[in-house]
């Protein structure tokens, strides 16, 4: 689930990254394609992943607790990475807000496999690998829509925010 979650991210962030080296009229669209990718992408892995876990927790399946581990504290370092270089231009920018926010919370949301793991293996119950999943998936649903509401005419309408390039008349 966390391999389609970063395609989406990746996809969404390439875009943005378009967005601002390329002429105006193509930021535009790439602007645009970049906030439906990281929007519209996080709510449907989120939704899935909800799914996913309430299927796991009626039908519990082993966990290897050292694996969430490890893999959530790699992918923490590997986000928060990403969220330092968009901290700044996050500031002037509804779109790349967006995806500073999304990545500050995929930090959150890949140390939530890490307390999975450790919770799994202090108790040997594996219910708390799903819980933890669907509280996470509800969580990350509920900030992107907010984020989506409060920038709203930003995010549809991109062209009343700057690009980084220069007005063109």
């Amino acid at each position: 689930m966390d391999a389609v979650h970063n395609f989406s991210d990746e996809l969404a962030l390439v875009c943005l990254y378009l967005a601002f080296v390329l002429p105006l009229g193509l930021s535009r669209n790439f602007l645009r394609s970049a906030n439906v990718f990281n929007s519209a992408g996080i709510i449907a892995v989120s939704a899935l992943l909800l799914w996913q876990a309430v299927a796991r927790f009626l039908d519990p399946a082993p966990v290897l607790a050292t694996i969430p581990i490890v893999v959530g504290l790699l992918a923490a370092v590997g986000n928060w990475g990403v969220a330092k270089l968009l901290q700044g231009p996050a500031r002037d920018n509804p779109a790349i807000r967006l995806a500073y926010v999304h990545n500050l919370g995929d930090v959150q949301v890949s140390l939530a496999p890490v307390l999975s793991g450790i919770l799994v293996a202090a108790t040997g119950r594996t219910y708390f690998d799903p819980i933890i999943a669907g509280a996470i998936a509800i969580w990350i649903i509920w900030a992107t829509l907010r984020e989506i509401a409060s920038s709203h005419e930003e995010l549809i309408s991109p062209e009343k925010i700057s690009c980084g390039h220069a007005d063109e008349a």
